[in-house]
């Protein structure tokens, strides 16, 4: 069992001849993905890897079979191409893309809302079930198959996590970033509700950061629902200064609203273990009794 993502999964590459998309994609394939084609304007005929390359999403679906997508196309022309995502059915769209501008942001996320299609990112590393198909750019080779659900608003420290779960045995079930960027497609809660039909996830990674409230949106999930699975988190930007964007745009404090203090009071509260440092998460998985620290 997989969330969003499996062996049966088949993605279209936007961007898919720049060099970001050229690069991935091979990755991707040699991973065991299943990318059936790409979309370039004015590339239509081309092939990329052996992918055959369509000007338009409407041409690639009239040839090829496919479910997913994956977005490398630059800032300025994100939301076109995520829009013609959208329109082509395909479920869910990976945004790797940073620097997306809000205004499309918002109106990307409403119409996917409208449309009942899973927008992960933009600002993504992307995501991964182990052994079974990655749509992103993360390192393959740290992701090993195991029991825990790993969802993050960081690239790098999902990378980090996912590597010593992997080396204390415990590996991951499904591992998504959800991005970094202040709209985004899916809340944690989004992922852990996921997480909770999952059967192969047996536990739960969280990797939070400073700014917003989706950690405290997630706290009162967790602690209103009762949820079943042990989570523990990882909040990032302990010692950041209020005012100053922390990487990502999204990691910005204002007043004393989306502190890492504030974020870890609530997840506590909801009875979520807290990890002072990254190499902590997979001890305290591995110790389910643990008292809250």
């Amino acid at each position: 069992m997989a969330i969003l993502v499996g062996r049966k999964t088949k993605a279209i590459v936007w961007g898919i001849t720049g060099s970001q998309g050229q690069f991935h994609t091979q990755l991707m394939l040699e991973y065991g993905t299943k990318i059936v084609a790409g979309v370039t304007p004015g590339r239509s005929g081309q092939e990329v890897h052996g992918v055959p390359v369509f000007d338009t999403a409407q041409e690639a679906i009239e040839k090829v079979d496919a479910d997913a997508s994956i977005i490398f196309v630059p800032a300025p022309h994100a939301k076109d191409a995520v829009l013609e995502a959208i329109a082509a059915n395909l479920n869910p769209i990976v945004v790797i893309t940073e620097g997306i501008p809000v205004k499309d942001e918002i109106q990307i996320m409403e119409i996917a809302r409208r449309k009942g299609t899973t927008i992960i990112g933009p600002n993504t590393p992307g995501i991964i079930t182990p052994a079974q198909c990655k749509l992103g750019i993360m390192p393959s080779h740290i992701f090993k198959p195991g029991k825990v659900g790993l969802v993050s608003r960081s690239g790098t420290l999902t990378y980090e996590i996912a590597a010593s779960l992997t080396n204390a045995g415990l590996g991951q079930s499904t591992c998504l970033g959800v991005g970094g960027d202040p709209v985004v497609g899916m809340s944690f809660v989004d992922v852990f509700t996921m997480f909770r039909k999952d059967p192969a996830t047996k536990a739960i990674a969280m990797i939070g950061e400073i700014g917003g409230n989706a950690e405290e949106k997630a706290a009162e999930y967790v602690k209103k629902t009762k949820y079943p699975k042990p989570i523990v988190a990882y909040i990032a930007g302990r010692g950041a200064p209020a005012g100053k964007r922390m990487g990502h745009a999204g990691a910005i404090i204002t007043g004393k609203a989306g502190t890492a203090e504030t974020k870890i009071e609530a997840l506590r509260a909801a009875g979520v273990r807290i990890a002072l440092k990254p190499g902590e998460i997979a001890k305290l998985i591995k110790r389910p009794k643990l008292t809250l620290n």
